[in-house]
């Protein structure tokens, strides 16, 4: 191209002024210019739920042998140990003769004495199989030369309203390790943004184009913003899938802040073409990149429990895993025929789409024939953590709300007994805090009846005999030891299957430092697990009355929040904890210290949600050796040119955060954005945007840009911003 009055690109910002056409171009490389590849569509119906479905895979040669065995083992010995428990638990209460409240302390003791058993019996199953070695689950090792590929991959990158220069740097990092092993040319990358945010959405493009100069790769990386977010990310997905779906054998999604290393995308792709009858295979990703304690903390128990957990569940799981939604591999046909997802009945918050989506696509993938495996033992995957407690919960809050809904998932005709038990799994990690609340609330009162209500020796029958109330401490004691060595017993066994990785144990900062870590660890999160079991209670509750979540982007670094704020969050749980101390003291002081940690963790709920939110605490720990990963002493190269190309990204120069003005001062950026666009409303056919119908009015109303933009609100400049006609006005008033 040698028009002079083509736009110009700064250097290292935007594409060849070559591979950005002007306007008006129609012949050369700008004509050929797009964003996205040519369209292969590929259906995918809904599913019926009330319907049994023909399979439409049968076979399963990739199965591991003798499931049953490994399935009676782990949950024949939860049965077995809540038998125990109940058995105790009976003698403690002297339930011959119960009362309301002691019936209702034991069933609830029993549904959560039975939960923890079976992640004890599954974590005691994954430590004996990390003492003899990673499983080789579908051909996959490390240890292996890297196979050859024959068939193409996506990898899928849905964003919403994040930071361009986190995403870009983490794709162009997996790209360079892609290109590092020969194997570049079998993935494309597909950004599927559903930004709604125009000044994010703008910026997101020229991050887009900046990335595709930096790697010279204008043919195998792609953009495509939706201008409504329909179903959220399981829609995202599906939206490619019909459009592009055809195209590609198998598709690997991303989250925003995934990074995987391109021998383990290399591996997981070549996993699926041996194997037809697998349909997804999830990773294990490791927590990276915290600051701040609360995210030190959280990605260290990730990585140091989380191997022998995850072994655990691999283990049994077999060919009937979970999808956890993000840094897993998907046979793109297995998906498109078997997990279009459903609208529940029912208003919000359970009807509408399915907000967890990820575990009910794997269950109904398994449904259709396929399999569905975990591989814990493949490196190479990461992922980061919420910087707070703060930011934990509100991820939680629409997390419950997702789980929740999978109770009218539960009766599908077709699901594998282990993919309902995920389901149940899922409700269970939220309905689980309001029966611990329950069964403290329940317990204490029945302290409280023991105490000051008087008990009837005799009865108003004829009797020989009085009935004197019994409850037997030493029992009690040992009751409660062994339940809390039951919930306590995963990190030690984590801690002696480390001792046998020396690398790992190296990397944690040995095995006296990791060992601290431990503790360190146990205690603050023993503290916070009151204030956790509050807030999913407060949730759960909140979404039974028929409150919606939202959803918002996700905070995914600094999570500090100004003391006022932090009172305002916390200071109910304080007032709580407070009165349920008092209340127990009343009773007895030894029911008081029995009663301390969840005392204690409640009435320091304040600064405890302020304290470990602070990045000072957690790198202080960092300098000592303390709750260490091995990520963090020998970082993987892609993550460490991922974080490399963060900051110098973030450090480039300014660019006019405003949408507007950001087209207006870079031409080839406006003109790239007018080819992005979707293709113009059809009259009658396509339905009326309200958003954009009054955006359009005000800027024809307007006589600047700034009384235009003033008069905008959100929705209303992302629409006309979607427009041709929205966008000349805009620009127009900007170079007025």
């Amino acid at each position: 191209m040698t028009d002079a009055t083509a736009p110009t690109l700064p250097t290292g910002t935007h594409p060849p002024a070559d591979a950005v056409p002007p306007a008006g171009a129609t012949s050369g490389r700008a004509a050929e210019w797009r964003a996205l590849p040519p369209e292969a569509p590929m259906a995918m119906p809904v599913q019926n739920l009330r319907a049994r479905p023909v399979p439409t895979n049968g076979a399963r040669p990739s199965t591991p042998a003798m499931m049953w065995l490994r399935r009676l083992l782990v949950v024949g010995g939860a049965v077995a140990l809540t038998g125990w428990g109940a058995e105790e638990m009976y003698l403690v209460l002297d339930l011959s003769r119960p009362t309301t409240l002691q019936i209702i302390l034991f069933g609830l003791f029993l549904i959560l004495f039975a939960w923890i058993a079976l992640s004890f019996t599954s974590a005691l199953c994954g430590f004996i199989r990390m003492l003899l070695g990673d499983e080789r689950r579908l051909g996959i090792s490390a240890a292996d030369p890297l196979p050859e590929l024959s068939a193409r991959t996506a990898l899928l990158m849905p964003v919403y309203n994040e930071a361009p220069e986190r995403v870009m740097a983490a794709l162009e990092a997996i790209h360079e390790s892609l290109r590092e092993h020969g194997a570049g040319g079998h993935f494309d990358i597909f950004i599927l943004s559903d930004t709604t945010d125009a000044d994010r959405w703008i910026a997101e493009e020229a991050a887009f184009l900046a990335l595709r100069e930096r790697t010279g790769d204008h043919a195998q990386i792609f953009y495509r913003r939706r201008p409504k977010n329909t179903e959220r990310k399981s829609g995202n997905i599906a939206e490619w899938v019909m459009r592009w779906g055809a195209a590609y054998p198998q598709m690997l999604i991303l989250d925003a802040d995934s990074v995987m290393q391109g021998d383990t995308l290399i591996r997981l792709a070549a996993a699926m073409e041996r194997h037809d009858d697998v349909g997804l295979i999830q990773t294990l990703p490791v927590i990276v990149n915290g600051h701040s304690l609360f995210a030190r903390m959280q990605q260290f128990a990730g990585r140091v429990y989380g191997p022998l957990i995850a072994a655990g569940i691999a283990w049994w799981h077999g060919a009937e895993g979970n999808y956890w939604g993000h840094n897993a591999i998907i046979r793109t046909r297995a998906f498109a025929e078997q997990a279009g997802l459903p609208h529940l009945p029912g208003r919000k918050p359970f009807g509408g789409h399915i907000l967890s989506h990820d575990f009910v696509e794997a269950a109904l993938m398994r449904r259709g024939g396929w399999a569905i495996h975990m591989v814990p033992g493949l490196r190479g995957s990461y992922e980061e953590s919420p910087p707070s407690l703060t930011d934990l919960s509100i991820r939680d809050r629409r997390w419950a709300q997702g789980n929740l809904q999978h109770a009218a998932v539960l009766p599908t005709r077709g699901l594998h007994w282990i993919s309902r038990l995920h389901l149940f799994t899922g409700i269970g990690s939220y309905i689980t805090a309001p029966l611990w609340l329950l069964f403290l609330v329940v317990g204490l009162l029945t302290s409280l009846q023991a105490r000051f209500v008087r008990p009837e020796y005799f009865g108003n029958g004829p009797s020989l005999f009085p009935n004197w109330p019994v409850v037997d401490p030493v029992r009690a004691m040992w009751v409660f030891i062994g339940t809390m060595s039951l919930l306590l017993a995963p990190k030690l066994l984590a801690w002696i299957a480390l001792l046998f990785r020396p690398a790992d144990r190296r990397g944690c900062g040995g095995a006296f430092r990791t060992l601290l870590s431990m503790v360190i660890e146990t205690v603050i999160a023993g503290l916070l697990a009151p204030v956790t079991m509050i807030t999913q209670s407060v949730d759960v509750i909140s979404i039974l009355v028929g409150r919606d979540s939202g959803w918002n982007a996700q905070q995914r670094e600094d999570g500090s929040l100004p003391f006022r704020e932090v009172l305002r969050l916390y200071w109910r749980h304080t007032a709580f904890g407070l009165a349920f101390g008092l209340v127990a003291w009343l009773v007895s002081p030894g029911l008081a210290l029995w009663m301390l940690p969840v005392i204690l963790g409640l009435a320091l709920a304040v600064p405890l949600a302020g304290w470990t939110a602070r990045r000072g605490l957690g790198q202080g720990l960092r300098r000592l050796g303390l709750l260490l990963i091995p990520e963090e002493r020998h970082p993987p190269a892609v993550l460490t040119r991922a974080n490399e190309l963060t900051r110098i990204l973030r450090d480039a120069p300014a660019t006019p955060e405003e949408a507007v003005q950001h087209l207006a001062a870079d031409p080839a950026l406006a003109e790239a954005h007018r080819r992005m666009l979707p293709p113009p409303r059809r009259p009658r056919l396509d339905p009326i945007d309200p958003n954009l119908c009054v955006g359009l009015t005000r800027l024809t109303e307007a006589e600047t840009l700034s009384e235009a933009l003033a008069g905008l609100s959100r929705a209303e400049k992302a629409a006309v911003l979607a427009s041709r006609d929205g966008l000349d006005r805009l620009l127009a008033l900007a170079r007025a």
